[in-house]
């Protein structure tokens, strides 16, 4: 497998904590693991620890740097909206044509054993002002990880993903459910289990603070 491409159900489901855990391990069988989150916002330049690229970075044993950060993340904003959104709120205009060719390196890099390439927000998300979150996962032609929740309402957003993705063309590698830590939340394992019996697929269950599914997934 030459790579993953890691999208998501709807916004905050637990992509960059589904990509960490395939990062490391990856990391852990001794492959060389190529990463980017293209575009990112809700980003704050001063304190980026943290966020998603800091993270993906730290799953791969790397000490944060801005040139390492450049690399993962080219296309960063500050405004915790979709990313035209995001760039509006800067004087700023992104267009798909720019996300393309932010990604061109990272996508046409041949010495990773292993990327893994994480979108933005849902896959109906805009990630331009001309395109979507889904239009991304398509150009990048890897077999996507699907993430959904397990917050009420997660069963339809994640039924819906595996629809939309089907109909972008985009291969489904595996459908994960990201445990929730909403105390509230509805049953865990019922919630796999019905997004595993509509989808007519095996679904994985990620559990926090468990990583060995990651594992099967490689």
């Amino acid at each position: 497998m030459r790579g993953l491409s890691i999208a998501g159900a709807h916004t905050d489901v637990g992509k960059t904590y589904v990509a960490c855990a395939l990062i490391r391990a990856a990391v852990a069988q001794g492959r060389r693991v190529g990463v980017q989150k293209p575009v990112v916002s809700g980003f704050d330049p001063d304190d980026w620890g943290e966020s998603d690229p800091g993270r993906l970075l730290r799953a791969l044993g790397l000490a944060p740097t801005e040139l390492l950060l450049d690399a993962v993340s080219p296309l960063r904003f500050r405004a915790p909206l979709s990313p035209p959104m995001a760039a509006r709120a800067e004087g700023r205009s992104l267009v798909y044509a720019q996300v393309i060719e932010a990604c061109r390196p990272f996508l046409g890099d041949t010495q990773a054993d292993l990327k893994i390439f994480e979108g933005a927000g849902g896959i109906m998300s805009p990630i331009a002002e001309d395109g979507l979150c889904a239009h991304l996962h398509a150009e990048a032609g890897l077999p996507a990880v699907l993430v959904g929740g397990s917050y009420l309402g997660s069963i339809s957003h994640t039924l819906t993903a595996i629809a939309a993705l089907e109909g972008f063309g985009v291969p489904i590698h595996a459908v994960v459910i990201s445990q929730s830590a909403d105390p509230e939340a509805p049953d865990f394992d019922q919630t796999v289990e019905s997004v595993s019996r509509f989808a007519g697929r095996p679904v994985v269950a990620a559990r926090r603070g468990e990583e060995r599914w990651a594992r099967d997934l490689l």
